[in-house]
């Protein structure tokens, strides 16, 4: 039998065992001590203000390699092309030579939703160049911030213009008038045009320049319930005319076979006489219905008679038109056979009696009529112009106008027109830190004065009913970006505009705890506690304060994943929902990006570590894990949902591009550093609450702080300070943290507490060093809503088990598990992939490496048998009806400080298991038999940590002098024997040990805590 340490070293492991707070009737006061212990930090008495981004340089490791892969898309991507939206809005010329192709998925000319939410991945991709030129310096950054300040400046000037009429080369000789993507404009015809046509024929040249299902060529009508149209192509993408007087329901059609080519003239007619019509492409008949009951005359008196618009909220027709005419006879075949072969003016058809568009206009608002008629057309624009000069925005004021009116949300009417608003506020702003041009605050500031012109006229229960509106009422961090404003402008109305958006119903349930979260979308809420607290700061109104501060606990931890994401499919469950949710549309980063934000405000309040806990999970796992390790010229590979299903595979080009997620993705990962240290508002303390590779230029103490860590991969961090000055150094001790030390210049400092900060006090000089051990453990937790669904963790870090299964993989650790709790005997490091491990036969990797690889977020925790250190009982593991086990009660008491500990709670354990009813008295037996049997860490140690309980009971005045010395000097006999590998001679003492202890030992939980010890000791001697 061999022993590991000597007598010299059991003396100190008594020594520091005497300061863990595992001993009976001390516990509570050992928390107590620890909470007040040297050196830890006492609640917060100032405000904590972040350093800028170009204060802190990240150092080398994951932040840096992920931060490197953003930057190369950013430096890539031509800013330009988010211009255009904007430049057709406000009917600015697009050069095809000078100008790239647009900015695609949400961004785009004609993307989802007709395109509602253009803007806001320009306010995003602003945002992140600001950031990543703040963080580096690099001119290019710079470049495009100028870019794109100087090309919505031009934008803002021109919006308040009438539309431009454009021309491009016609089909026919001449030119034609070209309608630009984008630009909302139409032609519109005098009322009248169609009234009274009982047969007809419309004929135009058409080259449209979108493939936008639903365009109109042409649609006359009086609303969504009367009217006539021909579309160039419907949901199936082929051209149809239609005609109603009862709405979609009573619509008889004319449908193509072929859709309309793009950027290609095509010629389109359609006749109708009796109860026959006929469409035709190119002079050929693609369609006829001979039940046709309706023509225009029937429609009555149409007020809207439009080329290129919609009834509906469909989108414009975009492309060319030339030789538009219509007839108040249906030709023939023959007739529109000729009509492609030149004007219809020098057909036998002639120029349309009805209108006549020859469409050749060089300039100019009206579109000449050549019929006779004088039925002239007027280029127009959809919205008009803006209310208020200071409008900005890549699409029509029509949204915002809209919502005023709204009571039930369509995003393919009014799509988040204020949260779009805020990101291009924001990024506006962001390019203003960054460059200092004076456009860019003029921008913001009357981008500020347009809001408050729109808001202010309404009543508060509009804007009530406004905000409550899914998702068209959604405004995102807009408070946040105003009150940024207002700093700048001081202008009250600006306050006053913030004000605005107070969503009382959710922010006075929030300040009063009443939780209202279940079946809200978590996006469109979450900024909205971010600026109540900065609305706290500026009005001392302790109800924003209180609203933020309990919607945080209504989240953390009760709809918390286990990688720090919330919602599932954008919206919040009811609490403690995890395991029932879990799928393919689950953490959206857009709120692990704004639950950040909130993390890092409300600890500048209030310092609780808590928030930094937080913060460091969701960083270290959802924000890195967002980010594909790779670059796209097109793409910034970042994700929009997680699916955390089992053999979920991440998705980093969602929707094409240009999501708000990708958007929040491109500025997280330019700005990692932003929370890794703080400082006090007055210049007394910095705070160290992440673990990065980073320095920190202090100028308020004229010091540089260096943090060299390769942390997660290494298992702490060390500090170097360069200058001199006397203030607090904080560092965050995590919660997870157990066993924490550090040194300062070598020497031991302190007593770091787990979920506390540990704050060391001194005049710092240059070259000083502070090491800080942070060890790493395995831990299980538990879904709220089925204990047996589990995510890994190993200290900060979200393990995923890589595996392409899609149901849950069965997974043991208590087994392997070492008597103190430590679950870390379940994982075989892999040899040269660091954090990655092996375990229940499948492979462990870190959520925050940006993979395509199949993986499973949670597992199913299966424990049949009580095996305690390896040692089977030969028990079922037994399990109550809402499926805890026997072993999950033992070891939720963990860490345990020794063996005795470790029994006790067996102990406890499983007599309250035997007395519900749930064990057999012969079956805890065998269990506590185990337990006894099990090895904790060596015989020798374990008889060490007895020393230790004695010595912290003689210190707390529960042992007295006379009964320690005397089970002291039996404890070393049986020491000296275990020395000598006298098993036999040792037990002798041991039993001397509890004959002593049971006759001087008055604390019946002292007792208790050494007879464990001795008889587990003793049990396991005997073997």
């Amino acid at each position: 039998m061999t022993h590991e340490l000597t007598r010299r070293s059991m003396l100190k492991i008594g020594s520091a065992a005497a300061v863990l707070p595992w001993v009976p009737g001390l516990a509570g006061a050992s928390r107590a001590a620890a909470a007040q212990a040297p050196g830890t930090a006492a609640a917060a008495t100032t405000m904590l203000r972040p350093f800028g981004l170009e204060d802190v340089d990240l150092g080398a490791g994951v932040f840096a390699q992920k931060r490197s892969l953003m930057l190369e898309f950013l430096r890539g991507f031509d800013e330009r092309r988010f211009l255009i939206a904007f430049r057709a809005n406000a009917g600015l010329a697009l050069d095809p030579s000078v100008v790239p192709m647009p900015a695609g998925g949400w961004e785009g000319l004609d993307g989802e939703a007709n395109g509602n939410l253009r803007g806001a991945f320009t306010g995003h991709f602003m945002s992140a160049v600001a950031q990543a030129y703040a963080s580096t310096g690099e001119t290019a950054f710079g470049r495009k911030l100028q870019t794109l300040i100087d090309g919505l400046y031009e934008v803002r000037g021109a919006l308040g213009n009438d539309p431009v009429l454009r021309t491009t080369a016609g089909k026919l000789s001449g030119t034609a008038v070209d309608i630009a993507r984008g630009t909302y404009n139409y032609v519109a015809l005098p009322a009248g045009t169609f009234s009274g046509l009982t047969s007809f024929t419309f004929a135009a040249w058409v080259r449209p320049t979108a493939a936008a299902n639903w365009a109109r060529i042409l649609d006359i009508g009086n609303g969504t319930s009367v009217y006539a149209f021909l579309a160039q192509r419907d949901g199936n993408g082929r051209p149809r005319f239609a005609i109603t007087r009862n709405g979609g329901g009573g619509e008889q059609v004319l449908q193509g076979t072929t859709a309309l080519p793009v950027n290609a003239w095509s010629h389109v007619a359609v006749t109708l006489t009796g109860t026959t019509g006929r469409l035709y492409v190119n002079g050929v008949q693609v369609a006829q219905n001979t039940t046709m009951t309706l023509n225009p005359a029937a429609l009555g008196a149409l007020a809207n008679n439009w080329l290129g618009r919609s009834q509906y909220n469909d989108p414009l027709y975009a492309g060319a038109y030339q030789d538009v005419n219509v007839w108040s006879t249906a030709l023939s075949a023959a007739q529109v056979a000729e009509l492609t072969a030149g004007r219809a003016a020098t057909t036998s058809a002639g120029a349309g009696d009805a209108l006549s568009l020859p469409m050749d206009e060089s300039g100019g608002l009206v579109i000449a009529d050549v019929s006779g008629k004088g039925r002239n057309g007027s280029l127009v624009r959809t919205w008009g112009k803006p209310s208020h000069p200071g409008f900005l925005a890549a699409y029509p004021e029509t949204q915002f106008i809209t919502l005023e009116t709204m009571t039930t949300g369509n995003y393919n009417v009014v799509w988040a027109p204020y949260y779009t608003a805020h990101k291009i506020l924001k990024g506006l702003l962001d390019g203003y830190t960054a460059t200092g041009d004076p456009k860019a605050l003029d921008l913001a500031t009357g981008l500020c004065d347009w809001m408050y012109s729109r808001l202010s006229k309404l009543t508060p229960a509009v804007r009530q009913r406004m905000w409550g509106i899914f998702s068209s009422g959604e405004f995102g961090g807009v408070v946040e970006a105003i009150l940024e404003t207002y700093g700048h402008s001081g202008k009250p109305e600006h306050l006053q505009l913030a004000k605005y958006f107070d969503l009382d119903s959710l922010i006075n349930a929030s300040a009063e705890n009443r939780d209202i979260l279940n079946g809200l979308h978590a996006n469109q809420h979450i900024p909205i506690f971010t600026g109540a607290l900065l609305m706290y700061d500026k009005t001392g109104e302790e109800r924003y304060l209180q609203a933020a501060r309990n919607f945080w606990d209504m989240v953390v931890p009760t709809r918390m994943f286990g990688i720090g994401g919330t919602s599932s499919a954008e919206f919040w469950q009811a609490r403690n929902q995890i395991a029932s949710i879990l799928k393919d549309t689950d953490a959206e980063t857009c709120c692990a990006y704004n639950m950040l934000k909130l993390s890092r405000a409300l600890f500048a309040h209030e310092q609780d570590p808590a928030y930094m806990d937080y913060y460091e999970r969701a960083l270290f796992n959802q924000v890195l894990g967002s980010k594909q390790d790779a670059v796209d010229p097109n793409f910034p590979l970042a994700t929009y949902f997680i699916g955390l299903q089992p053999g979920a595979v991440r998705d980093f080009t969602p929707k094409n591009g240009t999501t708000c997620c990708e958007g929040t993705g491109m500025e997280s990962a330019t700005k990692y550093q932003d929370s890794v240290f703080f400082a006090a508002e007055d210049g007394s303390a910095l705070y160290v609450n992440l673990f990065v590779a980073s320095t920190v230029y202090w100028a308020a103490q004229h010091v540089t702080v260096t943090q060299e860590t390769s942390f997660p991969f290494e298992q702490g961090t060390t500090l170097k300070v360069a200058g001199s000055g006397a203030f607090d150094l904080r560092v965050r001790i995590p919660s997870w943290a157990r066993g924490a030390a550090v040194r300062v210049n070598g020497a031991a400092v302190g007593t770091p507490v787990p979920g506390a900060y540990l704050t060391l006090s001194r005049s710092w000089k240059d070259g000083d060093t502070v090491e800080v051990d942070l060890p790493f453990a395995l831990r299980a937790e538990r879904t709220p809503d089925d204990p047996t669904v589990q995510n890994l963790m190993y200290g900060p870090v979200h393990l995923v088990a890589r595996d392409a299964r899609t149901t849950f993989l069965p997974f043991s650790l208590y087994a392997t598990a070492a008597l103190d709790g430590d679950l870390a005997g379940a994982l075989q490091p892999v040899t040269g992939k660091p954090l990655h491990f092996t375990s229940n036969g499948v492979e462990l990797a870190p959520f925050h490496e940006g993979t395509t690889d199949p993986f499973h977020a949670y597992v199913r925790r299966t424990e049949p048998r009580v095996v305690l250190g390896s040692v089977d009982s030969g028990v079922a593991n037994p399990a109550r009806a809402d499926r805890t086990t026997l072993l999950d009660d033992v070891w939720s008491g963990a860490p345990f400080a020794h063996k005795p500990a470790f029994l006790q709670r067996l102990a406890s354990v499983t007599d309250s298991w035997v007395g519900a009813g749930l064990l057999a008295a012969a079956d805890r037996d065998r269990v506590l038999e185990a337990g006894r049997r099990a090895a904790f860490t060596t015989a020798y140690a374990e008889a060490a940590d007895l020393q230790g309980i004695a010595d912290t009971a003689r210190a707390a005045g529960t042992l007295s002098q006379g009964a320690h010395t005397n089970l002291r000097n039996r404890l070393e006999g049986a020491l000296e024997a275990l020395e000598a590998g006298n098993d036999a001679k040792a037990l002798r003492y041991l039993q001397q040990y509890l004959d002593h202890a049971a006759r001087r030992v008055e604390d019946a939980d002292l007792l208790a805590l050494l007879s464990l010890g001795a008889d587990a000791l003793t049990a396991r001697l005997r073997g």
